[in-house]
């Protein structure tokens, strides 16, 4: 297993009522797998995660995609679109 050390920014810290957690993945697990992880829960990780609602993730401070791996150790962000005027 490999820990993570997740972290909730914006609305999704409001509605996971927390600003991050460790989560334990199997080696090789993708962004698309930690998500999967997390919508699997129910309640607002479902409605956050799994619906229409638009998100971001950052494996150790760089933009991924759901196909991106997560190494051992990571720290992986998860947040809402930043827009800025």
């Amino acid at each position: 297993m490999n820990t993570i050390q997740l972290l909730y920014f914006a609305r999704l810290r409001d509605a996971f009522g927390c600003a991050g957690e460790a989560v334990s993945l199997p080696g090789g697990s993708r962004v698309a797998d930690l998500v999967a992880l997390l919508v699997a829960r129910g309640g607002a990780f479902a409605d956050e995660l799994g619906g229409t609602r638009v998100f971001r993730v950052a494996v150790n401070q760089e933009m991924a995609h759901a196909a991106d791996a997560i190494p051992a150790g990571a720290e992986v962000a998860i947040f809402p679109p930043v827009t800025g005027g």
